[in-house]
């Protein structure tokens, strides 16, 4: 069967408008997939360039398909028809990688057309860290690398404010997009460039907050063949994800203008605060997915489906929803519940295979930025920690073991986080905790990082002790067992 490439169609050759940061499954279903439709239907003529911002050959390069892969999109719309929906995506026109192509990722700062930036480097990729420097080919995090780039448009167009950028990362931090513009003037102080580039980042870019909101499971894996036959070409980069699909941009009239929204079947929402949306969604989608993966994998599930359809497992997900977050987000409840109830559609949708494990990346900082601020709101107002997300995170943090037991076998499993905090549990579970005064030595050790969490949670009036009866319980009598414990299942 024929491999894709581009000599087997007439799709145009588009100018470089839009610089992304990151090759993986969600940008190439949401943002790729979104400005191929604004291509077909609005004449946005924007061609992608995909940086692959990590030092990685793996996966291959889209340059191996000529930029092409196919979006397998499934689900039910808002009438409640079913919906499949299968494009082959034209809008990438190559991906370069920052590490082996540093001069030729600089020199894209040339391009005349090039307009948009957008970016997906995980909650943990906006950060900022003094060892960068100016020099370094490239520098380390994904904000210095930018401000690397940004320079370069600076110095190449001699400041020319019309000639700046419209930034859209995607990162799920709170107002990711005057996060990533704080870490940028930082980086621009700490390398000490002239003052007339810190006027033209002012005055000539615009750094948008935004809230993005799709379930994409990637690579479909064992369903890929009959797709493939399907499809009639092969497609080593095919992406299936949910058909519902948000994308809120806090921004100016003036990017709508340029995105030349509104776009027939696109739910874009150009916002003057999206801090509603992100709490809800935050709070809620992404804050069962945290609090799902440890204590289902453990159970012995793989798939988010089938997690929440297990009689524990979707008590524990109900429950948690109702009790610990929904009261805690601030928002008129209706407005919540309404979504929280789609989200648990969502979650059985029978086509979104969504491996737990897949969600598990950087699972550390994603507790911190998707569970802690219902945690400590919850202790804040009613004077006790939350025992559901306290269980969570004992859960999590057996999780980090790397085993678990299921159909009467031990299987490990790989742990995909910072350096820091594998190295943290590696050296915390060298032995599995035999009694109590163990256990709790290993949970103070981690409730302990206030350097990762903002506080010492170890001061929270009885945290470390109804956290460590969990780990107990979950080593000692398994995860099973231990939910039917707490519901009485």
């Amino acid at each position: 069967m024929k491999k894709l490439n581009r000599k087997d169609f007439t799709f145009p050759e588009r100018p470089v408008r839009v610089l992304q940061f990151g090759e993986g499954n969600f940008l190439r279903c949401f943002i790729d997939w979104q400005l191929d439709i604004l291509n077909e239907k609005r004449g946005l003529d924007a061609g992608v360039v995909v940086v692959r911002p990590i030092d990685t050959d793996f996966p291959p390069s889209l340059n191996t398909q000529d930029g092409l892969y196919t979006s397998i999109l499934r689900g039910f719309d808002e009438e409640g028809q079913f919906q499949d929906q299968r494009r082959l995506i034209s809008a990438v026109n190559r991906e370069i990688s920052v590490y082996s192509e540093y001069e030729e990722f600089l020199s894209l700062a040339s391009l005349p057309d090039l307009r948009f930036i957008v970016s997906n480097t995980t909650e943990a990729g906006i950060a900022f860290d003094e060892a960068d420097r100016f020099e370094m080919a490239p520098p380390g995090t994904y904000p210095a690398k930018l401000t690397r780039f940004l320079f370069e448009r600076y110095r190449l167009t001699k400041g020319d404010p019309d000639k700046g950028f419209i930034l859209l990362p995607c990162e799920l931090i709170d107002y990711n997009g005057e996060k990533l513009k704080e870490i940028v003037l930082k980086y621009a102080s700490l390398w000490k460039l002239e003052e007339g580039f810190i006027i033209w980042l002012e005055e000539g870019n615009t750094f948008c907050s935004t809230l993005v909101d799709r379930i994409v499971t990637g690579h479909p894996g064992t369903d890929a063949r009959g797709l493939i036959e399907e499809l009639g070409y092969e497609d080593d980069f095919i992406a299936t994800g949910e058909f519902f699909h948000l994308f809120v941009i806090q921004a100016p009239e003036a990017v709508a203008k340029e995105l030349k929204l509104p776009c027939p079947g696109l739910n874009i929402r150009i916002v003057e605060d999206l801090k509603p949306y992100k709490v809800r969604k935050v709070g809620i989608l992404n804050g069962c997915h945290t609090a799902m993966v440890p204590v289902a994998y453990l159970a012995g599930q793989d798939l988010v489906k089938d997690s929440v359809e297990d009689p524990r497992i979707g008590k524990f997900i109900s429950r948690l929803i109702d009790e610990e977050i929904i009261p805690c987000l601030g928002l008129p409840e209706d407005y919540v519940k309404e979504f929280a109830d789609s989200v648990i559609g969502r979650f059985r949708n029978p086509y979104v295979k969504h491996q737990l494990l897949s969600i598990s990346l950087n699972s550390m900082t994603k507790f911190k930025t998707r569970l802690l601020p219902q945690f400590l709101n919850y202790q804040k107002t009613r004077g006790a920690v939350p025992p559901l997300i306290s269980f969570a995170l004992a859960s999590l943090i057996c999780f980090y073991r790397g085993e678990r037991t299921k159909d009467g076998r031990v299987e490990t499993y790989e742990l995909k986080d910072d350096l820091c905090f594998l190295e943290l549990y590696r050296e915390l579970w060298q032995e599995t905790p035999g009694d109590a005064a163990a256990a709790e030595k290993l949970v103070t050790s981690v409730l302990g990082q206030e350097d990762h969490w903002g506080t010492d949670l170890t001061k929270l009036d009885g945290f470390v002790s109804l956290t460590t009866g969990y780990v107990l319980d979950i080593l000692q009598k398994g995860m099973e067992e231990t939910l039917d414990g707490i519901f009485k299942c």
